[in-house]
């Protein structure tokens, strides 16, 4: 059997030889090949020349660079494009993630039939109020909106057997919901195991204060992708038929009430002079072009398979 391991990594040199040098100890202890696969996602350090230095005299290494920096979902989905194991495992590149948690979580995965194991990093090394209770935060409302009873779904210590990584597309940053993404597709053998995290060994996270505000902005997405990203229509053309229908009514009502005063020489205004009229009319016509919205999003949905794309510079 062959392990993949993918390490997306952006500016790690001085962590990359320590890394190599740990995973390569644990992997030949086991009785399984592997390859170790580097993307570097246009560091402007000297990461790619140690990762050159490396590859001279370890065939194993493979390692693909960007042209510039497109972010860790596009460096892992390049990763689980070039990956040929049956067992893939994912980690960061700063030392943060351990090693030699690959040959139990093998068991794990395989013992219990599993389709991914993600990493739970109970005790963190991190800032509490930076880091830790947004984490918190964002696995929470992970949690409650995916179903997945996961309490570390951006640890980037995870297994997958090989059908998995080869079924999901990770774009954007969705990189913090793989499980999820890997839940839509039918892959629903997801657990976790409690894995050692390290602190931070040289450098500084990539991540600034930015990153809480797209979490959040992704995980709704996500949510509704899961939801309606196969069927728009029936999100838009329900809420289109929905305003339609009440300004429909409310039209209807507007005119009888006018024919009513009529009839009876009842005090009346115009139509026209009714805010209500407006009203009315605003909900059809907004009803309308969600409905539009909706039958639109399907046409795309049938004639148009969205792709994202990346520059690399070498690949070795």
């Amino acid at each position: 059997m062959l392990i993949s391991v993918v390490i997306p990594l952006l500016n790690e040199a001085d962590s990359l030889s320590e890394l190599y040098a740990r995973l390569n100890k644990v992997l030949n202890d086991l009785s399984f090949e592997y390859e170790i696969i580097f993307i570097d996602d246009g560091s402007s350090d000297n990461s790619w020349g140690t990762i050159k230095s490396l590859k001279k005299t370890h065939p194993e290494i493979k390692a693909i660079r960007f042209s510039k920096n497109y972010g860790k979902s596009q460096a892992l989905h390049a990763g689980f494009n070039l990956a040929k194991g049956e067992i893939v495992f994912t980690m960061d590149a700063d030392l943060q993630d351990s090693p030699e948690e690959i040959p139990e979580m093998i068991s794990v995965l395989q013992d219990n039939n599993l389709d991914i194991l993600s990493g739970w990093k109970k005790k963190r090394y991190d800032s509490i109020l930076f880091k830790n209770l947004p984490s918190k935060l964002f696995n929470f409302a992970a949690r409650k909106t995916s179903g997945l009873k996961l309490h570390d779904f951006n640890c980037g210590l995870k297994a997958y057997k090989k059908e998995v990584i080869k079924s999901i597309d990770v774009k954007g940053e969705m990189h913090r919901y793989i499980p999820v993404l890997a839940k839509n597709e039918g892959f629903t053998r997801i657990d976790e195991k409690p894995v050692k995290h390290q602190a931070r060994k040289f450098g500084q996270t990539k991540f600034g204060a930015e990153r809480f505000i797209n979490g959040f902005l992704d995980l709704v997405s996500l949510w509704f992708f899961s939801r309606f990203g196969k069927r728009p229509m029936h999100f838009f053309g329900a809420l289109g038929v929905l305003m339609f229908v009440i300004g429909l009514l409310s039209a209807i009502y507007i005119g009888a009430s006018k024919l009513y005063k009529l009839y009876h020489g009842l005090p009346n205004i115009l139509v026209v002079d009714n805010p209500f009229f407006y009203i009315a009319l605003t909900s059809m016509i907004i009803g309308v072009q969600l409905f539009l919205a909706g039958f639109i999003g399907e046409l795309i949905l049938n004639n148009q398979s969205s792709k994202f794309r990346y520059n690399i510079s070498e690949k070795i």
